[in-house]
C-alpha cells in the first residue's frame, strides 16, 4: 500500500499528539500517581485427568470433592462413544488419588463384544 506525503504527515501528527497527550497524564515524576500494581498471579487449579487404554471416545470426570469420599464412587465413561463403560474407586482409591497417587481400574465389560478399558485417573490437588 503507497501512503501520500501529505497522509504521511497527518498520521505523524495525530500519532505525536497523542503521545504528547499521554505524557501529560502524570507519572510519580510529574506529580501524579504511579501505575497500579499487578495483581496476583492466579492459583493453578486442582483438578483429575484420565488415560483409558484402547479409548474410543470415552471420557471420565472425577470432582475433586468426591475424593474425600468415604464411600465407593463409581462413574460412567461412556463420553463419545456410543456404548457405556462404568469404573468404581473404592475409598482407599479415592484417597491415593487426592495424595497425588495415579489409580489404575478396570471398567467393567460392554455387553456382546466382551471388552473393558484400563482407565489410569491422576490428581493434582493445590
Amino acid at each position: 500500500m503507497d501512503i501520500t506525503r501529505k497522509r504521511f504527515i497527518e498520521l505523524f501528527s495525530s500519532a505525536s499528539a497523542l503521545l504528547i497527550l499521554q505524557g501529560c497524564g502524570g507519572g510519580s515524576d510529574y506529580g501524579g500517581s504511579p501505575a497500579p500494581a499487578p495483581g496476583p498471579a492466579p492459583a493453578p487449579a486442582s483438578g483429575c485427568g484420565e488415560a483409558i487404554s484402547a479409548n474410543h471416545g470415552h471420557a471420565l470426570a472425577v470432582p475433586v470433592a468426591d475424593l474425600d469420599s468415604t464411600t465407593a464412587m463409581t462413574y460412567s465413561i461412556m463420553g463419545a462413544a456410543a456404548h457405556n463403560h462404568q469404573v468404581t474407586f473404592s475409598p482407599a482409591q479415592l484417597q491415593q488419588l487426592k495424595a497425588g497417587t495415579a489409580v489404575t481400574v478396570v471398567s467393567t465389560d460392554f455387553p456382546g463384544d466382551g471388552h473393558n478399558h484400563n482407565v489410569t485417573v491422576t490428581c493434582v490437588i493445590v
